[in-house]
């Protein structure tokens, strides 16, 4: 439970269903899952089974025709559920984040990669441009890029697939990220440390 202190996510009987003209697609189903400080949770299933909508439903970036009809997600003991989108705002990005599969959806080639890992730490740390690039620096050195001072003003396409998912690990913050197939791009070298 949430109370206790270790908890900091709990999901309770979320349906996430969409709504089409061939009928209803039950994606989520009743999931429930708990997560603690320092846990590591995989949700396993065959193509379409919902890891990727229960992953979308926690952010809630659910769109039409799809609807989070019940349940409760409780993030350091707040239902997302019941925050109206500027508050739900605050927290994307800042204390849960989302890695989606194709980290080239995520990065925009015509700025570098810096300058994007800049701009979240600016927009959600309130940190100084100077701090912000040190900052940057010290999350490529952490996610083992090599020559990180020389990789943060290069651009996406400069990078390999790993590195670019290496990249977007950087861009997280510390409580709560979302990997939708996380190691896909990782070789078995790149993804030891993680």
């Amino acid at each position: 439970m949430i109370g206790n202190g270790l908890t900091f996510l709990e999901v309770k009987n979320i349906k996430t269903f969409f709504y089409t003209y061939e009928g209803v697609i039950h994606a989520v189903d009743d999931v429930s899952f708990d997560l603690r400080k320092g846990e590591l949770l995989g949700i396993v299933g065959e193509s379409g089974s919902g890891k990727s909508v229960t992953a979308l439903s926690i952010m809630r970036l659910i769109s039409s025709p799809g609807k989070i009809i019940t349940g409760k997600i409780f993030f350091n003991g707040k239902d997302l559920l019941t925050l109206n989108e500027e508050e739900m705002r605050r927290y994307r990005g800042n204390d849960i984040a989302m890695i989606f599969q194709e980290p080239d959806t995520s990065l925009n080639p015509v700025f570098t990669v810096g300058y994007q890992i800049m701009e979240n730490l600016i927009l959600h740390q309130k940190l100084d441009k100077w701090r912000a690039r040190e900052k940057a620096i010290e999350m490529l050195r952490l996610t083992d890029i090599p020559a990180a001072e020389t990789r943060i003003s290069e651009y996406p396409h400069e990078l390999s697939g790993g590195m670019k998912q290496r990249i977007m690990i950087a861009m997280i913050p510390p409580w709560l990220c979302l990997c939708l197939e996380l190691s896909i791009l990782l070789s078995p070298v790149e993804s030891s440390p993680m």
